[in-house]
Parts: structure tokens; C-alpha cells; sequence
């Protein structure tokens, strides 16, 4: 017979918690060894059974879920986190991540995609909430956006004008030249350049530079 998928869960509403434990116990593959009511709960729960899967209400009275996470992975790193909410917000998804988080799941997702996320999480597969993942697309694209168009706006005005030398096709010396600076200067504005503008080579900086209108000519 296969083991169990071994499960804690904590949640500080106690509906909440006594509906997910009735539900998760008619699963024939998941045992349920503990139910908490904080997040100390789930860390000591954590501590003491290193479960395949928690799941973690995000918002509890007693600490932010981020630290719970990390507690919990401390405590037991071979369990895997499900953060269970009610927020649809997406600005959570990327701390609890880099805390050690797997899965975000939002409350009113449906038994079998829940019992799905958990036998995942089992697996070491995440999920995330479809509504969830779309904010979190939508909010990096358009952060992207936004930075793209923004890079240059971290340039000092020397590195503006080294920038604009390298787009009329300039060498390192010419600009030097031009510039009454060192060469060795220069390279250390190219460097600043590439590094603030997340490019990899001259020839994208210069695209950079002629697609922005940074180009005085």
C-alpha cells in the first residue's frame, strides 16, 4: 500500500479549520496529524511531525505568515508549504516564495483543486490560484513596463553623455577624447551603463539609446 501524504494545517477561524480537516480526512492518500490555531502551532507541528505538507492560513494573530514559513521550513526543510487565503491580492506571493512557500492557494478554490494542490506539493509541484497568477502576470508586465522605460532615468548625466557617445558608434578612446577623461574612466561608465540598463553588449545599448530618443543628432 503507498504511504500517506502526511499533512498539518493552521488556521486561526475555527470553521475554517474544522472544515478542512473533515475534508481532507475522506481523502484516502492524505492523514491529517495536527491542526493549529497560530502560527506557532504550525512550526511546532512542524518541528514535531516534519509533515509532506502544511498548510498555512497567511494571515494569523500571533506573526506574519512570512516568518512562520521560514520557521517552519528551519524546523522541518522537507515539508512544503501551502499558503491557504482569502486576499487576491498578489503582493504576497512573491515574499512567500523567496520565505519558502511552494503553493498560494486562495480559500475558495474547490475541494478536488485543493486536494490536487496537495498531492502536488507532495510531489514538490507548486500551484497558484489562476486568479492570483493572472494579477501577478499583469502586475509584472506591467512593472516591466514601466522600469524598461525608466532605466536610463538612473544615469548620471556623465553616463547619459558616454551613452550617447556609444549610440553615434564612439570607441572607447573617442569618447575619452571627447570627453577630456581618461579611458579608463570611460570603461567604468560603459560598465555603469550596461549594469543600470540590464544590458549585455554595446550594440544593445546603443538600440537602447536610439529607441528612447536619447540620441541627440
Amino acid at each position: 500500500m503507498t504511504e500517506k501524504i502526511t499533512l498539518t494545517l493552521a488556521d486561526d477561524h475555527a470553521m475554517v479549520r474544522k472544515g478542512l480537516s473533515a475534508f481532507l480526512a475522506t481523502a484516502p492518500d492524505i492523514e491529517v496529524l495536527d491542526i493549529g490555531t497560530c502560527g506557532a502551532d504550525a512550526v511546532r507541528a512542524a518541528d514535531r511531525y516534519a509533515p509532506d505538507v502544511v498548510l498555512l492560513d497567511l494571515f494569523m494573530p500571533d506573526q506574519p505568515a512570512v516568518e512562520t514559513v521560514r520557521q517552519i521550513k528551519k524546523a522541518s526543510p522537507r515539508s512544503q508549504v501551502i499558503i491557504l487565503t482569502s486576499h487576491e491580492g498578489n503582493d504576497y506571493v512573491v515574499p512567500m516564495t523567496q520565505a519558502g512557500a511552494l503553493s498560494y492557494i486562495l480559500k475558495d478554490t474547490t475541494p478536488e483543486d485543493l486536494i490536487q494542490a496537495v498531492r502536488r506539493a507532495a510531489m514538490g509541484e507548486g500551484m497558484i490560484s489562476p486568479r492570483i497568477a493572472k494579477a501577478l502576470v499583469t502586475a509584472i508586465r506591467l512593472a516591466r513596463e514601466v522600469k524598461e522605460s525608466q532605466f536610463h532615468e538612473d544615469l548620471t548625466d556623465r553616463e547619459m553623455e558616454v551613452l550617447q557617445c556609444i549610440a553615434e558608434g564612439l570607441s572607447n578612446m573617442d569618447i575619452a577624447l571627447r570627453l577630456v577623461i581618461s579611458e579608463k574612466t570611460v570603461k567604468s561608465h560603459v560598465s555603469n551603463i550596461l549594469s543600470k540598463l540590464y544590458l549585455t553588449d554595446r550594440t544593445q545599448v546603443a538600440v537602447y539609446a536610439w529607441r528612447e530618443g536619447i540620441v541627440k543628432k
